[in-house]
């Protein structure tokens, strides 16, 4: 019984060292992509809507859309949009993709 009570305070502290240590990584990556999208280009180019995903999380109460994209050189990116962009889409479209990085800025259908 005293091994128990010796044993949880270590798995406590362990159990929180990750969590808070997940918390903490995932913040420094998205501080890092959005210091590089910040410094790159804003670019503008002919391109396809090539296909459209969505992620669910968690108990189906948060989804994620991306949408790829293909420029006419063969090169593809697939870019994070927000709901309401990703519903005007349709695969197949054509037009002019604005993006900085890894940021999707806008599509304007040609």
């Amino acid at each position: 019984m005293d091994l128990i009570f010796d044993i949880f305070p270590i798995l406590f502290l362990l159990f929180f060292g990750l969590i808070f240590g997940t918390i903490v990584s995932t913040m420094i990556k998205n501080g890092k992509q959005n210091r590089e999208n910040n410094n790159s280009p804003r670019l503008t180019s002919e391109a396809t809507v090539v296909t459209k995903r969505t992620k669910v999380w968690g108990d189906h109460s948060r989804t994620t859309y991306f949408a790829t994209f293909q420029f006419e050189s063969g090169d593809r990116l697939e870019l994070q949009l927000q709901g309401h962009e990703y519903g005007l889409l349709i695969e197949g479209d054509k037009g002019r993709l604005t993006f900085q990085g890894t940021r999707y800025l806008g599509f304007e259908r040609t």
